[in-house]
């Protein structure tokens, strides 16, 4: 799994999303529904990302919220990977 000091960078996947809002009550500062019901990360300018596989940095103070999030997606639809090498450590595709 994922050091501590690593930078880290999540994405969700929307055409699994099923829009449950489980992620955006477990990190609200990352994670937000938008109009058409599936949830999206948001930038640190609270901007949604919505361009598909657009990533936002994860915050290390907020690693475990996105973590919880991750584990309890029904739609498994969260991926966490490195920044410096794209390799996912949470998330449907992590070993």
């Amino acid at each position: 799994m994922a050091g501590t000091g690593e930078a880290l960078e999540v994405w969700i996947d929307q055409d699994l999303c099923t829009g449950d809002g489980i992620c955006a009550q477990y990190a609200p500062e990352v994670f937000e529904l938008d109009i058409d019901g599936l949830a999206y990360v948001k930038g640190a300018d609270d901007e949604l990302r919505q361009q598909p596989g657009e990533t936002v940095p994860v915050p290390l103070t907020l690693l475990q919220d996105v973590v919880d999030s991750v584990k309890d997606c029904p739609g498994d639809c969260i991926h966490v990977r490195r920044a410096a090498d794209g390799v996912e450590v949470y998330g449907p595709d992590a070993d």
